[in-house]
């Protein structure tokens, strides 16, 4: 049972938002050569500056000298979002201890602070694919990572008890995780615990082969297929994957359709000089299968696994970057003002778990880490921005002072909060299209109730995940989306991919000819 509020103090959700900085600015991070090359995890100082209307992080290592590069594209952007970064209540069950800071006591440790918004568990590192962009690294060591099912269950359950909110949503990944001879047992699993969202991260060769394979995922739980998407040209896909894909793409979609499956997201790398020109063509075929597409989260591409480093500089695309291109090539229909931060929500999230009385998700991410926007559809298939359905500012307002009203102790505050969300209406330019939203806060407060709401509109999300060479360490403090570990640990994903990865597939893996063997055959599996 999820907890309640009865009876707590909630002056904790009084709302708060992060002191603004101007760069420049310190924080820390690691030397990437340490790591890369000695296999060392060294910590050392790192500015936050401004140069050339660009954001910039510049570190030193005593052994490897100076390492520069570009934090976001745009300091204006940065300067914007900034304001929108909330604080969150967090975590108040960390599994590890304060040791040696951060980044080696990951698991998470009391200085982490936040809570499980996406928790991420790679059921094997086998894949069928062999692709030069794989932060995974997936298959090149040698080592099988695949947890037992007793291992996965209980990985699922300790996510289950983060306090205070259990972790809502899972994703179950790789490798490639449709060769996991159990994802159908895990996704059941995952729906008795409780997970209101369930993923699977895929290429798609296994689900574009079959509809009837997706509609058992269906029926077992599956909410969404995290689909790898990256253009709509052969090109991006022989530059990243080594084969063209795009009629496994489009077979996917038309077995999810078959299957009954509720939504898809489309997943691109997005890469400087691979298919950074198609940003706005990806949106547009989304809009074109906006009967099964629900969202398009554009990834740039993290300098990590199987990249050449010394392409960094070529390959390096920020978030303003991919922001401005979508501006440009959408012809200014989706402007750069329309984008933004991830924890602006959290707000919408804090009002929501009060107003029902049991905490809920607060997406509380570092205001660096992520944007969003939203595009609300028309039934002849052309869209507008949530800016122009919503005025986002005044919106937020309405959240904060809802929030206060319980942290606050005021009399009536249930009462209340409806009369506020009630005269929250005249800040709604559109009133028909969020009438059902209207509806789901005062009366359910739930996020299961947005799903209807979801089916009119796509989201664009927007995640950088960083590798050595930007990893920014406050970033990784307010990280919510993690991976568990099979002894208990919950790793924050930049951190998990960049550090721990290894060592956890080192130490609960084996060795690929002992896996063989157990197996008594050779599965799909790229060396």
């Amino acid at each position: 049972m999820a907890p309640t509020h009865t009876g707590k103090d909630l002056s904790r959700y009084l709302v708060e938002k992060h002191p603004v900085r101007e760069p420049p600015y310190q924080t820390k991070s690691i030397c990437p050569l340490c790591k890369l090359e000695d296999e060392i995890v060294t910590v050392i100082d790192a500015t936050v500056y401004e140069e050339d209307g660009r954001v910039m992080m510049k570190k030193t290592c005593d052994k490897h000298g100076e390492f520069v590069d570009v934090y976001w594209s745009d300091a204006e952007m940065f300067k914007r979002v900034m304001p929108y970064w909330y604080k969150t209540v967090g975590l108040d069950n960390p599994r590890t201890k304060t040791v040696e800071g951060c980044p080696k006591d990951c698991g998470q440790c009391p200085n982490h602070k936040s809570h499980t918004a996406l928790a991420i568990i790679d059921v094997t590192n086998r894949c069928n694919l062999s692709c030069p962009i794989c932060f995974a690294n997936a298959g090149e060591s040698g080592t099988v990572y695949e947890p037992t099912p007793e291992e996965v269950l209980d990985m699922m359950k300790n996510l289950r008890r983060n306090l205070p909110v259990p972790c809502p949503s899972i994703q179950f990944a790789g490798g490639e995780p449709t060769l996991s001879e159990n994802l159908l047992q895990y996704v059941n699993w995952a729906k008795e615990l409780g997970f209101n969202h369930i993923m699977i991260a895929t290429n798609g060769i296994r689900m574009a082969k079959s509809a009837d394979y997706i509609r058992e995922l269906v029926e077992a739980g599956l909410n969404t297929i995290y689909l790898q998407f990256d253009g709509v040209t052969a090109e991006p896909y022989l530059a990243a994957r080594d084969a063209d894909l795009r009629p496994i793409k489009q077979k996917v979609l038309d077995n999810c359709k078959e299957a009954g499956l509720d939504g898809v997201i489309l997943v691109p790398t997005i890469i400087k000089g691979v298919n950074d020109d198609q940003v706005g063509a990806m949106i547009q075929f989304a809009l074109e299968n906006r009967d099964i597409v629900r969202c398009v989260n554009f990834q740039p591409v993290s300098i990590t696994g199987r990249i050449d480093h010394e392409k960094l500089g070529k390959m390096r695309i920020t978030i303003p970057e991919v922001v401005h291109l979508i501006e440009e090539q959408t012809l200014g229909r989706i402007k750069a003002t329309d984008w933004y931060t991830i924890p602006s929500m959290v707000l919408l999230g804090r009002a929501l778990g009060l107003i029902k009385g049991s905490p809920e998700l607060e997406l509380s991410a570092h205001f660096a880490c992520g944007m969003a926007s939203f595009l609300f559809l028309k039934e002849d298939g052309s869209y507008y921005p949530i800016t122009e359905v919503i005025d986002i500012d005044k919106i937020l307002k309405v959240l904060g002072d809802i929030c206060n009203l319980y942290a606050e102790g005021k009399r009536f505050a249930g009462v209340r909060a409806k009369l506020k969300l009630a005269g929250s209406l005249r800040h709604i330019k559109k009133k028909g299209l969020i009438k059902d939203l209207t509806s789901m806060f005062l009366k359910r407060g739930s996020y299961s109730s947005l799903r209807d709401f979801m089916h009119n509109i796509i989201m664009l999300g927007m995640m950088h995940f960083m590798d050595p060479y930007n990893i920014d360490l406050e970033r990784v403090q307010y990280c919510d989306i993690n991976y568990p570990t099979p002894d208990g640990r919950i790793i924050p994903f930049c951190t998990y991919n960049n550090i721990y990865r290894q060592q956890v597939e080192d130490r609960f893996g084996k060795a690929l000819e002992e896996w063989r063997v157990e197996k008594k055959a050779a599965p799909p599996f790229n060396l």
